[in-house]
């Protein structure tokens, strides 16, 4: 029987519980995965939302009955399953996952071998034709199915960016949003404790809880960062750290409790990998970029421009095998986790950058932050963003130094720069302001810019 697969998305799958996505869809996405790139060994694991277990079981029966066997490493991150796709030389993986979105979704992550990702173009929508089909081959051997742990290999994995034993005196909040990361977070804290490392971990909401009695852990949105920032305050902590769902986004607070867009962290990091890897090409995205590459530069590294996304931020990563990768949306990506985004990396990296440096995390990006300011990505919804972005373009061709198209519609001109473009997964258009250390003109051009759009557009 043919079933419509409206779940399947650009990058991913996501859809409403019982509407567009149940475990019979679940099944059908195993068996087109088993069918298509025929696999001997798939990894599967699920976010703590309540209907993630039953949606893996039915994932990896469609998968076995397609004739792969099964690894089940059981409530995980997605990034778990990047790395245990990639450590045990396995064929694929596949995490179920609505990572932030609202509370009646779910969805699933998917790879192949070496955690390559699976979007629209590299056989995604290949899996939901045969999917939505339901005209599966009779396979060759039935798979089986048994439940693994990698997680002491995944933490060894982790530990082995820093130097724990250089690590000074921290206090860190670490707020897990009762979404996956808890337990990751334990068995960090355990080793830390066991060798002697002097990080105290304040955790909230560490323990996982599907019904999310705190709401989505979302840390992009505003309303979401307050227990965060308090617990920071609070406790007097020198940092901390949010995670969303799936935990392959971090997003950082100082030692004031100010949140810290991701952008500035971008150039944060890139300054690290390049002290450790002199003239390294680093990958970043097009919506605000003038911090990064002048760090990059000056540390004589090579920026790389990148179109947003994860699957095309990896791919260009490995074209030119560059040592790390990051989006202002607090993706980042690294060569060495298999050029997979990591949501656990980025702030371990930070506490050593804060023992080495032995400076605040504010101190560290107040010179960046002064330099370049920046609006924080505006989305708006619209009827017609097409039409929205030829009128910006009208308006400011004239005045632009540089155009460039890599992902929609980016303007420079003297003094400060834009990027309009419509969200790849959303029916949004996503503005981004930024200026050379002028924050008066940066917020000017940004209601100038909001007030040419929102002509059109509603508030998201």
């Amino acid at each position: 029987m043919v079933r419509e697969m409206s779940c399947f998305k650009a990058y991913d799958i996501r859809g409403k519980l019982g509407e567009e996505l149940d475990e019979e869809v679940a099944y059908r996405i195993g068996r087109a995965y088993a069918q298509l790139l025929t696999p001997r060994c798939v990894v599967v694991g699920g976010d703590v939302r309540h209907s993630s277990e039953a949606l893996k079981n039915a994932l990896a029966r469609g998968l076995m009955e397609g004739g792969s066997d099964v690894l089940d490493i059981g409530l995980s991150g997605t990034e778990e399953i990047y790395f245990a796709t990639f450590h045990l030389g396995l064929d694929g993986g596949i995490e179920v996952t609505a990572s932030h979105n609202p509370i009646n979704y779910n969805g699933m992550k998917l790879v192949r071998e070496q955690s390559r990702p699976i979007s629209g173009d590299s056989g995604l929508d290949d899996i939901r034709q045969l999917a939505a089909s339901g005209e599966f081959a009779a396979a060759p051997r039935l798979g089986t199915c048994r439940q693994i742990s990698v997680l002491d290999a995944y933490v060894d994995h982790l530990l082995g960016y820093i130097e724990p034993a250089r690590l000074t005196p921290l206090s860190v909040v670490i707020n897990s949003g009762n979404g996956a990361a808890g337990h990751v977070i334990d068995a960090i804290e355990q080793r830390f404790m066991a060798a002697g490392v002097p990080v105290t971990f304040h955790k909230i909401l560490n323990e996982p809880d599907g019904s999310f009695p705190h709401g989505i852990p979302n840390p992009l949105l505003p309303e979401c960062r307050d227990m965060t920032r308090d617990a920071v305050l609070r406790t007097g902590a020198d940092l901390g750290i949010a995670f969303d769902g799936d935990f392959d986004r971090c997003f950082l607070f100082d030692e004031t409790g100010q949140f810290i867009e991701g952008y500035y962290i971008v150039g944060l990091l890139a300054e690290a990998f390049l002290h450790k890897n002199p003239g390294a090409r680093i990958i970043h995205d097009p919506r605000l970029c003038w911090n990064t590459e002048a760090v990059v530069r000056q540390g004589g590294g090579l920026p790389v421009l990148s179109k947003t996304g994860h699957a095309f931020i990896k791919e260009r990563m490995r074209a030119e095998d560059a040592v790390y990768g990051g989006e202002m949306s607090a993706h980042h990506y690294f060569r060495d986790f298999a050029y997979c985004d990591s949501g656990m990396i980025p702030w371990l990296l930070v506490i050593e950058l804060i023992a080495l440096r032995r400076q605040s995390l504010g101190s560290m990006l107040a010179e960046q932050m002064a330099a370049f300011p920046a609006s924080g990505e505006i989305n708006r919804r619209l009827d017609d963003a097409k039409a929205a972005m030829a009128r910006v373009e009208a308006a400011y061709a004239a005045q632009a130094a540089l155009v460039d198209r890599t992902d929609g519609l980016s303007m420079s001109f003297a003094n400060w720069r834009f990027n309009l473009r419509c969200s790849n997964t959303e029916p949004l258009l996503r503005l981004n302001v930024e200026s050379r250390a002028d924050v008066a003109l940066m917020q000017e051009k940004t209601r100038e810019l909001l007030a040419l759009i929102e002509t059109v557009g509603e508030p998201a």
